[in-house]
């Protein structure tokens, strides 16, 4: 049976991006705050088993971004992973993954602000509460200004964005590279590696929950802009694979060297009270700069202050650019308002882009401080993205002769794998975050249904037959970080590797369950066939 073709985008949006542009977006968005501020709490929470966190960072993001290497190419439009959730699982889950995905979108920029304004506070003192890392009225005033100047600049045209990012992506790569260099040679402290707080097996506990709540993930999702930026790719069949990969072996490879480099240049004397736990750099906001300060590298201090304005910026910029596209693809698939689709002459997702103004400005408010942030943020976007192993089986099953230009070796083994992990990495983020995550989809699950009451509309035509698997999902998440160590906010009934025997024997059913609970495979290869006609391959 001969495979289908993919075709052209016929919508606004405009085909400008190239591998190149791909690749530096995903890099770009990855070395963000994430390294400015990540390594420090992976090391108070983990010593130098923080170097374990990033290896596991990494290998579990890979183990996504190959799913999503075979998927984002057979739909290459903006926001892709908006539609993939929407292809096998019906309108109400796919509706919730778009909500997920849409609050794991929208919250970047002003996580990447705060961080701006954390490390500013050094010569602007009044950004930050006193003796605090939480943002003062004024620093509040100003993080609006700098989240409005980000949107403003996306009113460009797609080609601008990339080129701007372009640039201060290879500084983004060359500064924590040489930051890394530099501290190894002229601040090595070997003893440092063997320096553990407490015990063994506690050190090795936050390795794996640094991985969740240090930054680790949050740092290392930057492959998906190759995903979301679908719909500007010159060459998706190719670049989208390619861009997918490499950019996570890029960013992991240099979070790496700065973590070591981290771990190496801390003073002896820095952890004599309290060990890493309770490190600190008192009067500095900004480990790095307190760094170089404290074994006499001023010039690269200054360095690392220039960087604290261009990296979280560029990554700023970045998000705002595909989290318009992601809203966008929110509007097309049904989840929001048909306006936020709107498109300007430039090929400009401009009604989106002031949504993610509103709800950036909100965010703010609750989360006022980068550490409090990342964890939600990096949690809710895995949850996110656990549904790509799930779309992966269904469309293997629905159409296997769908030309797919790259081929998940071994994907049947990969896909559940991926499944536990990313499930994993939920758990690992704590009772509080889950309480967060699972209570605002509860109320938007309740609002979604009370508006389809008031529109008469009949439950099948909802989709609620294909939402049983994520009931026992969530709940059986929940329940076993309940039950699960204190540590986790939980009453400490089970330990916390019995744990994780749980929720990946729970996530292996939940995973088949998923997949064989999709929608007919007539109904997928409809789905695909109305999305062909907007640039997807038909069946």
């Amino acid at each position: 049976m001969p495979k289908k073709p993919l075709h052209d985008d016929k919508g606004g949006l405009r085909r400008e991006g190239g591998l190149q542009g791909l690749i530096l977006a995903c890099v770009g968005a990855s070395i963000g705050s994430g390294w400015l501020f990540g390594p420090l709490y992976t090391a108070k929470m983990a010593g130098p088993y923080a170097i374990g966190s990033w290896v596991i960072g990494m290998i579990a993001i890979l183990l996504l971004a190959v799913v999503f290497a075979e998927l984002a190419p057979l739909i290459p439009k903006a926001g892709a992973v908006v539609h993939l959730a929407n292809i096998g699982n019906g309108p109400i889950v796919g509706n919730m993954w778009t909500w997920i995905l849409f609050l794991s979108y929208a919250t970047i920029a002003p996580i990447e602000v705060t961080a701006l304004l954390t490390y500013a506070n050094n010569y602007f003192p009044h950004f930050l509460q006193p003796h605090s890392s939480l943002l003062s009225s004024q620093g509040y005033f100003y993080a609006l200004i700098a989240l409005a100047f980000f949107v403003a600049l996306n009113f460009l045209s797609v080609r601008w964005v990339f080129r701007i990012n372009n640039g201060a992506t290879w500084w983004k790569i060359a500064i924590p590279a040489l930051t890394g260099i530099a501290l190894i040679a002229l601040g090595w402290h070997s003893g440092n590696f063997h320096s553990v707080a407490g015990n063994s097996a506690s050190n090795i506990q936050g390795m794996f929950v640094a991985v969740a709540t240090g930054g680790v993930i949050f740092s290392l999702l930057g492959f998906r802009h190759a995903i979301d930026l679908a719909g500007e790719s010159k060459n998706p069949k190719r670049d989208l694979p390619l861009a997918t990969i490499l950019s996570v072996l890029i960013a992991g490879i240099i979070y790496i060297l700065v973590q070591v480099a981290f771990i190496a240049a801390v003073r002896p004397e820095d952890l004599a009270n309290g060990g890493w736990e309770h490190l600190h750099f008192p009067g500095i906001n900004g480990p790095f700069a307190a760094l170089a300060a404290s074994i006499g590298i001023s010039w690269l201090a200054v360095l690392l202050y220039v960087d604290a304005f261009v990296s979280p910026a560029g990554t700023a910029l970045i998000y705002t650019a595909t989290s318009a596209r992601v809203t966008l693809a929110t509007a097309e698939s049904g989840a929001f308002p048909k306006v936020l689709g709107k498109i300007n002459r430039h090929g400009v997702p401009w009604s989106s882009l002031i949504l993610l103004y509103i709800v950036g400005a909100i965010f703010f408010l609750p989360f006022p401080s980068w550490q409090k942030m990342v964890g939600y943020i990096a949690s809710m976007t895995v949850l996110s993205y656990v549904i790509g192993p799930i779309a992966l089986m269904q469309l293997r099953k629905a159409m296997p002769s769908l030309e797919r230009p790259f081929t998940l070796p071994g994907a049947k083994v990969i896909a559940p794998i991926a499944f536990i992990v990313g499930t994993w990495i939920v758990y690992w983020s704590g009772l509080h975050t889950l309480n967060f995550i699972f209570g605002t989809l509860f109320v938007l699950l309740a609002l979604y249904a009370l508006w389809g009451v008031f529109r008469k509309e009949p439950l099948r035509d909802m989709g609620w037959q294909y939402i049983w698997w994520i009931i026992p999902y969530f709940l059986g998440i929940w329940c076993v970080s309940w039950i699960s160590p204190k540590s986790l906010g939980g009453i400490g009934l089970i330990g916390f590797y019995e744990g994780m025997t749980i929720i990946a024997t729970v996530s292996l059913v939940i995973f088949y369950w998923a997949v064989h609970s999709a929608v007919s495979d007539h109904e997928i290869r409809v789905y695909m066939r109305n999305l062909g006609k907007r640039g997807v391959g038909a069946p």
